[in-house]
């Protein structure tokens, strides 16, 4: 045993004893769901996350209103994440077996640009409408899912993509903004 092989072990401890301690500040935090270091995270206690589930280093998960419902950000089991950021203000759900490749941003609102003199970062919260991610979908590296969107079920979106319409189930969509260019359809169907 190398001391890399010594290193990687303390560090998969430390994200175990983190995961086992902050699971108790969210809504709901399923078994063998294991956060990695460093994470940020707000509004916990409005976010339900499923069994098995992987919310890689670098990821960030926001609920940015605190009179939001409970829970505005559902994650079901065997989701994995790296390095994902999702911000929540009323529904974002992830269905089961979802991957998030590296650096995706996820968001069910924008901010509002209607007042001249504030800076945007400064508006209210604007455009909040559902985004739903269905079961088996896989988002590449830095995809941006936008409000109102709904992936289908087995759906692929290449990265650098920006979702702003639906995509159906089984089917492969790309670009800014994406496009669905092809079906998927399996040999026995």
């Amino acid at each position: 045993m190398s001391i890399l092989d010594v290193m990687i072990g303390m560090q998969r401890l430390r994200d175990l004893c983190f995961s086992k301690l902050a699971a108790g500040g969210f809504e709901h935090f399923g078994r063998g769901s294991r956060i990695l270091l460093p994470f940020r995270v707000l509004g916990a206690d409005k976010m339900s996350i499923g069994s098995n589930v992987l919310i890689g280093a670098g990821s960030w998960l926001i609920v940015p209103n605190e009179d939001a419902p409970t829970p505005s950000l559902v994650i079901h089991d065997r989701v994995r994440m790296n390095q994902t950021s999702i911000s929540a203000a009323r529904s974002v759900v992830i269905e089961e077996a979802v991957a998030i490749a590296r650096g995706c941003y996820i968001s069910d609102h924008s901010h509002s640009f209607d007042l001249p003199g504030v800076p945007i970062r400064d508006q209210p919260i604007g455009r909040i409408q559902p985004v739903r991610i269905c079961a088996g979908a896989w988002l590449g590296q830095n995809v941006v899912v936008l409000p109102g969107v709904t992936i289908g079920a087995g759906a692929v979106i290449g990265a650098n993509s920006v979702v702003r319409a639906d995509v159906p189930p089984r089917s492969v969509a790309v670009g800014s903004p994406a496009r669905v260019i092809r079906s998927l359809v399996s040999h026995q169907e």
